[in-house]
């Protein structure tokens, strides 16, 4: 194995907890009864199917642009406030992983702004060969193409390339790519589906040390 690609949000950075305050903070501000149940589903995908989502589930009253615009304010503000929470194990795993001289990498569904923002903040963009968002490439989560540009940008086969997710969409990605895939779940634990498509989960990040010396690094 030779590279490891990391989702960010609810992976690496804990996010999703507020990602699912502040959209139902954001719906409820414009008239939609957007709950937890609705924000847990939509992690990590493509944000034209997000905007199909919520306009099935509340009519084309539904403005998505609006909506959205008015959680990343809320987000904006919490993190101005409150700075961006690593999460556990993070440093544990990354110090493994660069001591194996495996590359690492980032795919996300955040703007590459935020991405590169977020990871500065907790101090470990550094240890990263390439942060990448879905906004590169043509379709986002749960479709594979950020995990196959991800896999091409390093150099790599996927079947060469291990994924770590915590949402069933990333999860679904990263699988269709070929990568091998993992998780640590953050806000929902995989169904029998997802656990078909991972080879390990973990409650944290340095819990998936065992894996990869397992597997194998180089």
């Amino acid at each position: 194995m030779k590279a490891v690609i990391f989702d960010m949000d609810g992976t690496l950075i804990d996010t999703e907890k507020f990602n699912i305050m502040f959209w139902c903070e954001a719906g409820k501000k414009f008239g939609f009864g957007i709950t937890p149940d609705d924000v847990i589903h939509i992690r990590s995908l493509d944000s034209r199917l997000v905007a199909k989502y919520f306009r099935e589930r509340f009519g084309d009253s539904f403005d998505f642009e609006t909506v959205r615009g008015e959680r990343r304010r809320l987000m904006r503000a919490h993190v101005e406030a409150n700075g961006i929470e690593p999460k556990p194990g993070i440093r544990e795993v990354l110090d493994y992983l660069k001591g194996t001289g495996a590359k690492l990498a980032v795919a996300t569904a955040s703007t590459q702004e935020h991405a590169d923002d977020y990871l500065e903040q907790i101090g470990v963009k550094d240890m990263f060969d390439m942060v990448i968002s879905t906004h590169s490439v043509e379709n986002g989560k749960p479709a594979p193409d950020v995990y196959l540009y991800a896999c091409r940008c390093l150099g790599f086969d996927p079947k060469d390339c291990v994924a770590v997710e915590d949402a069933p969409f990333g999860i679904e990605s990263a699988y269709r790519a070929g990568c091998h895939v993992v998780t640590v779940p953050d806000v929902s634990e995989p169904d029998e589906k997802q656990l078909d498509m991972l080879e390990c989960v973990a409650e944290t990040l340095d819990g998936l040390i065992p894996y990869f010396r397992e597997i194998g690094l180089e």
